[in-house]
């Protein structure tokens, strides 16, 4: 997908949401292990990639998922994540999307010149039950981010997340079910609570996915196709826009760049009913592609 980045591969499992982690399922189908972490070859300066042109392949505005096959504070990646830190440096016009279980490594890995946080990064805690939500989010509220979220995917039991919204540093929510393996069950009460909380405190909640088994008015529904579970989540109608986030993006100069010099997302049809949409950088409508 073009808005992922991966530096590196692999992870450790570390709690209860790893057990039927994606990435190790997705792995399996290809004869690997999960656990093989190594660091990417063409994939680790994605970032720096320039089309035949000389223009950067990432257009300035978009946002780019970081590690979504690993973790960007993972211990095995200590000697790699300097290398990654400057190419997020070099591209302040890009908005990187950190995601992390292990946020009480994070303050011990950050670079010297850090301050109080970079304008581009977007730094997210997942959370897959109430104690994980309890034991990760006061290291997310105590860290010296500009851009602070929650994931709660792969949804596996009620979060109370009121006491840490409060707070006023969390500006999204993402919730959704889980897929692959045992595919515990996501139930809709769940979801409802955790969109009444962002919406009382004005916080942007996305519900991407049901994951394959939802449980909705005492109703069990098993759900094996994502498509059908992103739409569901679309038809819900429940994701909701809190108060805008402000990214302070600038160009190779330090100049700080306008609406008009962002990315434009493009849309497809399709698109309209996906869950994942608000927090979608669309496609580049390259003409490329003619699957709808």
């Amino acid at each position: 997908m073009r808005d992922i980045w991966n530096p590196w591969h692999g992870c450790r499992k570390i709690s209860e949401g790893c057990k039927y982690c994606y990435m190790y399922a997705l792995d399996a189908m290809r004869g690997r292990h999960g656990s093989e972490i190594y660091r990417t070859k063409d994939g680790f300066s994605y970032p720096l990639h320039r089309d035949r042109h000389g223009n950067y392949k990432i257009k300035s505005g978009e946002q780019i998922r970081v590690c979504m096959t690993s973790d960007f504070f993972l211990e095995e990646a200590d000697t790699w994540r300097d290398e990654a830190w400057s190419i997020i440096r070099i591209r302040r016009d890009v908005k990187f999307f950190l995601l992390t279980k292990r946020p009480h490594r994070v303050a011990a890995c950050l670079p010297a010149d850090w301050g109080d946080g970079w304008d581009n990064v977007f730094f997210n805690v997942s959370c897959e039950n109430q104690q994980r939500a309890d034991e990760r989010i006061p290291f997310l509220l105590d860290l010296p981010f500009k851009h602070k979220g929650i994931m709660t995917a792969p949804l596996i039991g009620a979060i109370d997340l009121i006491p840490y919204l409060q707070s006023g540093q969390i500006e999204q929510v993402i919730a959704g079910g889980e897929n692959y393996g045992g595919m515990r069950p996501c139930h809709f009460d769940w979801i409802l609570a955790l969109r009444m909380a962002c919406k009382r405190h004005g916080v942007t909640f996305c519900f991407i996915e049901t994951g394959a088994y939802f449980v909705k008015d005492g109703k069990n529904y098993h759900l094996k196709q994502k498509q059908l579970q992103s739409e569901m989540a679309w038809k819900s109608g429940v994701s909701y826009q809190g108060r805008p986030q402000q990214f302070r993006l600038v160009d190779a100069l330090g100049f700080e760049l306008t609406e008009k010099d962002l990315h434009q997302p493009s849309y497809r049809e399709h698109c309209a009913y996906c869950g994942s949409r608000p927090i979608c950088n669309g496609c580049s409508a390259c003409g490329q592609c003619i699957t709808l």
